[in-house]
């Protein structure tokens, strides 16, 4: 007998699988799925796209309640101090007033995950900024990388499906390394940039911290005189740009699922406060068309060698969230919240956005009222003639809510420009109304390996051993041999590799873009180093001496570096030293040093795994130890980089060690 409810389901059951034309849900049939509609292949997407906003429509409204991607985030309050007025470029308050002190509300966010996954996913990193301004709310909406997959923001629902687990298993959770995700990487080519991106070291940051900050679109600035410049944005961290070793996330993974968020609001509680200088990127209106990439292809980044980043001021976070679901789980950002000086230009993702971000947070935030919730209300008033609407907060007074009015003086009234209003600046605009990508947009590979060649050695094999990992981990031979094809395309060395360790098809004629081209921002090998908010476990294995423990701990202390002790089990040593880990609730993963104090004839397995761990994963490691003899069975090369004996050295030694961060010339 069949099965009551299987038969049952069976009658809303659609068979996507089967051949048939693509339509609207209102049963249009669809003749182009890869572009928006624009005024001209360069021009900004119309309103009257039917498609698109259906598209997008469905899309936004797909999960509730949480966010349908960057889902699990962590936040913290701040503030933003300018440097330097930049009236030359922009009317913009916060940007030309020096005296000014302007609060900030930031949320990291992996993008792939469930508000329950990791944080030490691969993953790209969400970096969104609300400035309190004293015009109103500015939210920088942008990711821990300069670029992005996809280049018209129709492609956007397409992308986030193909990433997210697939729908037949809900399988995989916060990872891209499944088939449906690399099988949309081998038919677009456009994402061969921003792939090389997710799978370098960038996509497993050591700390939120320690990421840079990316604005990615291309924005205008406008300046009183209402001349305007092309403008990128840039968050730099002064602890530098840091990562973890792949085999480390993992473990971290397991250990404590929360590691970023919790580092960021334990450094902000014991006042190591996070910084970042924000950086601008800026192009004259007249040097629109004299780079050889598009400016306003999301897929580019401007290399800073050809557009130098002027640094124009510092955002510190200072203070927690007292409640996280009040204030991180209902904050709301829209790249369109701009104010007088700051406007958009037709870069076409950014248009895209521009729609689909105040259309989700109706479905996610239960309605049109959103701006009303504490954390989304700008610090200066705001009056207008919306009314009513779910959880409306406010009780409005007066006859009138409408525009123009007589019976209320015509209040609230619009300010006209000089008294702040805002204005759009008047973009020519002549072309005609069309579907496409202009030509500019179709260079696909350039800056592929331009970011390849720019990273150090072990930045390259580790981000073949990513490609290896992820494209392993795919079932389709089909997707694997399109994946290589695409690497194909931008190094012939990287798609043979790749093609041999999952025994995947290297293609027979090598499309290698040649150029040697490098930027060596783009590394992280040339990023700040020092040893501050980094963490050191110091290992007790035996009765350590108690004066020079303290001595050392002080160093670290005066180094403004931190550290738990960890022992066999938790007890006092001394009056003003305690056991604060044991090897059960620790792991070499969670910290950026160690340092072993032993006093044994044998030492115990745990601290074996652990400081070689430590040494495996190319972090420095002290040693003091009475009996070297206790290390017999230890696979940890003693005079290797980085391994420093603390009864023959001075421990500032270490430290330079612990700001050098990794030694990737040590070998296993």
């Amino acid at each position: 007998m069949d099965n009551k409810k299987a038969v049952q389901l069976s009658s809303f059951t659609i068979n996507n699988e089967k051949t048939a034309p693509l339509t609207t849900n209102q049963g249009l049939k669809v003749s182009e799925d890869e572009f928006s509609l624009k005024a001209g292949l360069r021009g900004p997407t119309l309103m009257e796209d039917f498609h698109f906003r259906e598209k997008m429509t469905h899309f936004d409204h797909e999960r509730i309640p949480e966010r349908v991607v960057h889902a699990r985030g962590a936040g913290a309050h701040g503030d933003f101090q300018l440097y330097e007025s930049l009236v030359e470029y922009t009317k913009a308050d916060f940007l030309t007033d020096t005296s000014k002190t302007t609060p900030v509300f930031v949320r990291f966010s992996t993008v792939q995950g469930s508000r329950g996954s990791s944080d030490t996913v691969r993953d790209v990193r969400g970096f969104a900024t609300k400035f309190y301004t004293d015009e109103g709310n500015f939210d920088l909406v942008g990711n821990n990388m300069p670029v992005f997959f996809i280049q018209d923001a129709i492609k956007f629902p397409d992308f986030v499906h193909a990433l997210k687990p697939e729908p037949h298993t809900e399988i995989p959770q916060g990872a891209s390394a499944h088939d449906t995700f690399w099988d949309f990487i081998g038919q677009n080519h456009e994402s061969a940039h921003m792939v090389m991106w997710a799978m370098s070291d960038r996509a497993i940051p050591r700390s939120l911290r320690m990421m840079e900050g990316f604005g990615v679109h291309t924005f205008r600035l406008i300046n009183a005189d209402g001349e305007a410049h092309f403008v990128k944005f840039h968050w730099k961290p002064l602890l530098g740009v840091h990562s973890l070793v792949w085999d480390e996330a993992q473990r971290i993974a397991g250990k404590n699922p929360d590691f970023h968020r919790q580092d960021l609001y334990e450094a902000i509680e014991k006042g190591d406060f996070p910084e970042w200088e924000l950086g601008l990127q800026i192009i004259p209106e007249k040097d629109e068309f004299n780079f050889d990439f598009d400016i306003l292809d999301p897929t580019k980044l401007w290399p800073e060698e050809e557009v130098p980043i002027k640094i124009v001021g510092k955002m510190t976070l200072n203070r927690n969230v007292q409640n996280f679901f009040a204030e991180t789980e209902q904050v709301a950002f829209h790249p369109g919240h701009v104010v007088p000086g700051i406007d958009f230009s037709n870069d076409p993702l950014l248009q895209g956005r521009l729609f689909s971000y105040t259309d989700t947070q109706l479905s996610r935030l239960g309605g049109p009222n959103f701006h009303q919730i504490p954390i989304n209300q700008p610090v200066c008033p705001f009056h207008n003639n919306q009314r009513d609407g779910m959880h409306q907060m406010v009780i409005h007074k007066g006859q009138t809510s409408y525009h123009r009015n007589g019976l209320n003086a015509n209040q609230p009234e619009p300010a006209p420009v000089e008294l702040g209003g805002y204005e759009s600046y008047q973009e020519k605009i002549d072309g005609r109304k069309i579907r496409g990508r202009s030509d500019s947009f179709l260079d696909f590979y350039s800056q592929a390996k331009l970011f390849y060649n720019s990273l150090a050695p072990f930045e390259q094999k580790h981000l073949k051993d990513a490609l290896s990992f992820e494209l392993g981990k795919c079932k389709s031979e089909m997707v694997k041999n399109n994946a290589v094809a695409l690497l194909n395309h931008i190094d012939r060395q990287v798609a043979e590799e790749v093609a041999g360790n999952i025994g995947a098809e290297l293609p027979q004629e090598n499309l290698e873009l040649k150029s040697d081209k490098k930027s060596p921002a783009l590394s992280m090998a040339n990023t700040v180093k020092q040893p501050a908010t980094k963490c050191a476990a110091i290992l007790l294995d035996g009765e350590p001496d108690d004066e020079k423990l303290t001595d050392w701990i002080r160093t670290l202390a005066q180094y403004n570096i931190n550290y738990s002790i960890v022992a066999k089990k938790m007890y006092t040593i001394s009056p003003v030293l305690k056991v604060t880990d044991t090897f059960d609730t620790a792991d070499s993963s969670l910290f950026d040093a160690a340092i072993l104090i032993s006093t044994s004839s044998e030492a115990d397995p745990s601290v074996l795994e652990f400081i070689e761990t430590t040494y495996k994963h190319f972090k420095p490691l002290a040693m003091a130890v009475e009996d070297y003899t206790a290390l017999e069975r230890c696979r940890v090369v003693l005079d290797a980089p980085g391994v420093y004996d603390l009864t023959k050295a001075d421990i500032p030694k270490f430290i330079e060690g612990v700001a050098q961060g990794r030694f990737w010339e040590r070998t296993l």
